[in-house]
């Protein structure tokens, strides 16, 4: 399709590496692109939050679709004044979350979309553990079950060059991370090749503002996440993407610039 001479537009969404091999094929022709590609999404936790209450929210941040969603919240960075008990609301609130057949009522969370992507995120379970990574909740493959489930997992404050932090598992696999200074957990939730998404959640709007303006991300949540609007544009910076989705911004991107001008003088 990239090659295609009939066609004068590729849109495509998926991963970063496969978003370079599209944009290489487009090259030969100068096809124009939108590239929707991969992230590492930060949330940012301010220490004045009520922890039963941001739970449920971080979760879902985080977990919807069993965590196979670009924009999911990857890596959660909790102020270490209210990181145990932020940690044990998730972990109360994730026990209660069943991982199983969506053709039950009671299924929250279903399976790994597809084998390779399974044994990928299965990997990251491994490296947790030859890392000696902590598990504040789950951790432990089921190798005898019948599909491709995992379960909600989360991993309890791993260094920050560790690969559950670096890394994009696209599971249900997240890592919490402590944090006490904001200049501090700024510059961590900056750096990653990613750019895609993030959020900040706290009772302080002033902080949630400030710390919010200086996230590199193309969509940035204040007090809430993965809200959409047809009028709002989504895309993603440094390598999530090129060009966005949605809003007269996405419209542009499907069409050319051109000038016209007309001199009425006599010729």
């Amino acid at each position: 399709m990239t090659a295609h001479p009939g066609l004068d537009k590729i849109a495509f969404t998926g991963h970063t590496d496969t978003g370079k091999d599209v944009m290489r094929s487009a090259a030969a022709n100068l096809k124009r692109l939108t590239l929707e590609l991969g992230g590492n999404d930060p949330a940012i936790v301010l220490p004045d939050v009520d922890a039963g209450e941001v739970a449920p929210k971080l979760f879902w941040a985080a977990f919807q679709n069993s965590g196979q969603f670009c924009n999911a919240a990857k890596r959660i960075y909790i102020h270490e004044d209210v990181y145990d008990e932020v940690r044990d609301a998730l972990v109360d609130y994730g026990k209660g979350i069943k991982v199983g057949d969506g053709a039950s009522p009671d299924t929250g969370l279903g399976p790994i979309q597809n084998a390779p992507q399974y044994a990928k995120v299965v990997e990251f379970f491994a490296d947790c553990k030859a890392q000696g990574h902590r598990f504040a909740l789950g951790g432990e493959v089921d190798e005898g079950a019948s599909g491709w489930f995992l379960p909600v997992t989360l991993v309890d404050n791993p260094p920050e060059d560790s690969r559950i932090v670096t890394e994009e598992p696209f599971g249900p696999i997240v890592p919490l991370l402590k944090w006490r200074d904001e200049a501090d957990v700024i510059t961590r939730a900056n750096a990653t090749r990613y750019g895609l998404g993030a959020s900040v959640w706290g009772n302080d709007l002033h902080a949630v503002e400030r710390i919010g303006g200086q996230i590199d991300a193309g969509t940035v949540w204040l007090n809430e996440v993965h809200e959409y609007s047809p009028y709002a544009p989504n895309g993603g910076h440094k390598e999530s993407g090129i060009g966005c989705e949605n809003s007269v911004h996405g419209l542009m991107e499907y069409t050319n610039v051109q000038t016209i001008t007309l001199n009425k003088g006599a010729l």
